[in-house]
């Protein structure tokens, strides 16, 4: 059965760092956008669709509102929700003190259950609709994030957290047990329904260089599988992978020389990248995940963009919410901070260029551009509902933009998860705001 929503509708068809801002966006006033069989089979002004489609086809109508492709979080960690707004400390203290405490819990399979549950609902709630997940190093809290996916028909991005060393002995493996569950959860997951694996050791400190070679060569067996970790976050951070890795010429050098840098391995931050580490990055195919409200609240940095996406040789960027060192599930403030991280470096982004990032281009850093991140016959039906007026403030000051752009800044400012009216994922209704 088709169905459709029926609204005002913004896609991109090209990427606004690199081009003017009227040949990437496309806006369209009272669009159609059909759905059948989980995938859009049409869009387009509503007046010229109306007609084509059958009697019996359900259309919800969203007046004053925006129809997006839906979010696209590039970096995240799902079991750390229970410890988002944990007070102080910068990267490693935060680690150790935190997270490494909360992730002993995930051995538990009902509470990875009940922890994943809540964190796709916040997800839905803001309309994120696919996300690139860090599970713990148990296995079980990656076959709990799939299962609860699954159960939206959700397009995930997700893998077994893999570390050998420098963490507690509760969450360590080893470069064969890593190597096994990784393998065998790909046999389990990878392609089943909407779900993808990805390859997953935390960062270069916390892997042995035997357990690099093993995960290098399970990348090596898998060549089109994504690939995640973290990259440049912290200064103290970098130091200590220059200790641990004196034979590599730099953080990224330490990837590349285990086979782990290539199309859609997506590293997160990157906030201090040397000029020649972001040339590697492009050359290999590799991209970054900007997470700025994880580098303001752990005091990383901030992460200069346009280095990466205007350069003469441009790094693939998304954006990541990076729970629970980011602070908030919702893409519209994480779109708010990464403004704020340009404006410290004398150049500020732009709404078109963030939801960009937010959409497209986080489906081209993860490689899924020909399924996801945009609105076009043939993709997955993935969409966020956008209520324009979703607040006493946003419904006044929206009384006073002159424009589509003002319009979108002014949304990504100011808007939060009250501004998302409906989630679809697969041509499906999975969140309404008003049945709460």
């Amino acid at each position: 059965m088709k169905t459709a929503v029926r609204g005002d509708v913004l896609t991109f068809r090209g990427n606004p760092f690199r081009e003017a801002e009227r040949d990437s966006l496309v806006f369209q006033r009272d669009a159609l956008v059909v759905m059948e069989n989980g995938r859009i089979a049409a869009w387009g002004p509503a007046a010229e669709l109306l007609s084509s489609l059958p009697p019996d086809a359900r259309i919800e109508h969203y007046p004053d509102h925006l129809i997006l492709p839906g979010f696209i979080d590039c970096h995240v960690h799902y079991p750390q929700t229970e410890m988002m707004a944990a007070f102080g400390e910068q990267l490693l203290d935060w680690l150790n003190h935190y997270t490494f405490v909360t992730e002993q819990g995930f051995g538990d399979a009902d509470h990875a259950r009940e922890v994943a549950r809540v964190f796709l609902g916040e997800q839905l709630r803001n309309g994120v609709t696919t996300g690139c997940v860090f599970g713990t190093v148990h296995a079980a809290s990656v076959d709990a994030l799939f299962e609860e996916a699954s159960r939206h028909d959700l397009r995930i991005l997700a893998g077994k957290v893999c570390m050998d060393r420098n963490a507690p002995d509760a969450l360590l493996d080893t470069p064969l047990t890593a190597y096994e569950e990784s393998r065998a959860l790909i046999e389990r997951w990878h392609g089943k329904g909407r779900a993808e694996y990805v390859i997953t050791p935390r960062f270069a400190p916390t892997s042995s260089h035997g357990q690099l070679e093993m995960l290098g060569a399970l990348a090596a067996e898998f060549p089109d599988i994504a690939i995640q970790s973290h990259i440049s976050e912290n200064l103290d951070e970098i130091a200590w992978v220059r200790q641990l890795f004196p034979g590599c010429r730099d953080y990224a050098g330490v990837y590349q020389r285990y086979g782990l840098l290539r199309p859609r391995a997506i590293y997160g931050h990157g906030v201090h990248l040397s000029d020649a580490e972001l040339e590697m990055l492009h050359d290999s195919g590799a991209s970054l995940a900007h997470c700025p409200t994880s580098n303001f609240f752990l005091g990383s940095g901030s992460l200069n963009l346009r280095r990466c996406v205007e350069a003469v040789k441009p790094v693939k960027l998304g954006l990541g919410t990076d729970l629970g060192a980011g602070t908030s599930f919702s893409m519209l403030q994480t779109m708010n901070a990464a403004y704020m991280a340009s404006q410290t470096h004398g150049k500020p982004l732009t709404a078109a260029q963030a939801f960009y990032l937010a959409t497209r281009g986080g489906a081209e850093a993860l490689g899924i551009s020909d399924k996801v991140g945009g609105i076009e016959a043939g993709m997955e039906a993935d969409l966020a509902v956008l209520d324009l007026r979703s607040t006493p403030l946003l419904d006044f000051r929206m009384r006073h933009v002159r424009d589509l752009s003002e319009a979108l800044f002014v949304q990504m400012m100011l808007g939060d998860d009250r501004a998302i009216a409906a989630t679809y994922a697969a041509g499906a209704a999975v969140y309404r705001r008003d049945e709460r």
